[in-house]
């Protein structure tokens, strides 16, 4: 024990990274934790949570709009101001972060604030100051970072979702390059501000790896909302016009004019100059690090967790696999994180949640499924007058029964597939579901009351 300085050593201060820091140091370990940028990570900084703000503030817009069929009269056109949105969500970030840095402190966690290379299977360097620590254990927290992937000749004028929460003004002109989850929640919220958003994607479909029927349907509300979408198409290059404009100059089709591009195309794990090869830990192509079940590298004093593994890339995740490593490290408590059920969000307008598996996934596994769907329009809408649907659909083993997958499409399903996927990872049947008595008046109420299935 004499050898090291300490027990524990976490480069990347992000969801993951504080968590395994915190409880290890709760069972005694001394820790220190390394982070270049701010405390917080990604979902904090430039992730999930300033996102969020973003889109609860974007949604207003139809909300003033609906209130007039339910009796309210505003006294003049409401009127949305960026910079108090943007410095709000900075605001909020920055007390974010300090709790986070609150918590490793009152958790007797040494802190450094630069960079951290490994230099051995059990010796960290720190690059601005120089010091050099000797660790029992070290963890690789560093999570994602933004990949313009393939390289387009002119990226350099675009930017990543790493600037986008920062931008001067808002633009009146959005192209949003990419087709997964990032790029459409971006395209969403941005054009629910009042920008004139064009989504280009090389993909014939948008959300890739999610359920056709969610995919098919979200693809239609977003050209609803106004969104301009650009399949099948990639960019060759992007330039700048004499007045600032960037214009895109696509594969085949007119070239697109914008004021911002947003780069939406990947990310990939944060990996490169950590000094991971010269210790001999395992890589895969991505640059991500190959690790077992317990998120053990090929190095047996190295291990990974989060993003930067390229396995489940969600934050509750690194922050279960970073709690994990440290209660099987140092608390004698092994466990192992569980990926087989996760539910996740995206959080476009109308919203996407979903758990388990897609109809595809489960043919393809071989099993021979039912599937219950529910499309209707919400009570809200009714008197509203908003031409907004939500959609419902279980994946169902017609063998066994079981709830193998519940998707979502419209308002609140993220908060409905929290609360779902508890059933679905306990392994419901479709009988569970259907002796459940209902909510009613709920739009959740449709996922206990399916009875048919649909028919080929």
């Amino acid at each position: 024990m004499a050898d090291f300085d300490v027990d524990l050593f976490v480069i990347g201060a992000g969801s993951g990274g504080t968590r395994a820091a915190r409880i290890a140091a709760g069972h005694g370990a001394r820790v220190m934790i390394a982070e270049e940028d701010r405390i917080g990570g990604t979902c904090v900084i430039r992730g999930c949570v300033p996102k969020k703000l973003f889109v609860y503030a974007s949604r207003f817009a139809e909300d003033f709009e609906d209130a007039a069929g339910f009796g309210w009269t505003l006294p003049q056109a409401p009127v949305f101001d960026w910079p108090t949105l943007r410095d709000a969500v900075a605001n909020e970030v920055t007390r974010l972060s300090g709790l986070y840095r609150k918590g490793l402190e009152g958790a007797k966690v040494q802190i450094r604030e630069e960079r951290a290379v490994v230099e051995g299977p059990h010796q960290i360097r720190l690059a601005k100051s120089g010091e050099v620590i000797r660790a029992r254990h070290i963890l690789v927290a560093t999570g994602g970072w933004p990949s313009f992937d393939p390289p387009i000749p002119g990226g350099e004028l675009g930017i990543s979702s790493n600037e986008i929460f920062h931008l001067q003004a808002l633009p009146k002109r959005l192209l949003v390059v990419g087709g997964g989850y990032i790029a459409l929640e971006f395209a969403s919220l941005f054009a629910r501000l009042g920008v004139a958003v064009t989504v280009l994607h090389r993909g014939d479909n948008i959300l890739r790896g999610f359920d056709e029927d969610i995919r098919s349907r979200l693809r239609d509300a977003l050209v609803h909302a106004g969104i301009t979408l650009r399949l099948g198409c990639t960019i060759d290059r992007i330039e700048e016009l004499a007045d600032g404009t960037r214009r895109a100059h696509c594969a085949h089709g007119a070239p697109i004019d914008a004021d911002v591009v947003l780069v939406a195309t990947g990310r990939r794990p944060n990996t490169k100059g950590l000094g991971l090869d010269k210790a001999g830990v395992a890589m895969g192509p991505l640059g991500e690090i190959k690790v077992d079940a317990a998120s053990a590298s090929s190095v047996p004093s190295i291990h990974a967790v989060g993003d930067v593994t390229n396995r489940v890339n969600l934050t509750p995740v690194a922050i279960r696999e970073g709690h994990a490593f440290a209660d099987s490290t140092f608390g004698d408590r092994a466990w192992t994180v569980d990926h087989a059920t996760i539910a996740s969000a995206v959080f476009t307008t109308p919203e996407v949640g979903t758990v388990g598996l897609t109809e595809a996934q489960a043919v393809a596994a071989g099993r021979k499924v039912k599937v219950f769907e529910s499309g209707f329009r919400p009570m809200k809408a009714t008197i509203s007058g908003r031409q907004e649907r939500i959609y419902m659909k279980l994946v169902v083993d017609a063998q066994s029964d079981k709830v193998l997958g519940v998707h979502i499409l419209g308002h609140d399903a993220g908060e409905i597939v929290q609360a779902v996927g508890i059933a679905v990872t306990m392994g419901a049947t479709k009988a569970d579901f259907d002796r459940t008595v209902a909510l009613h008046p709920s739009a959740a109420e449709e996922l206990v009351t399916m009875r048919t299935p649909r028919t080929a």
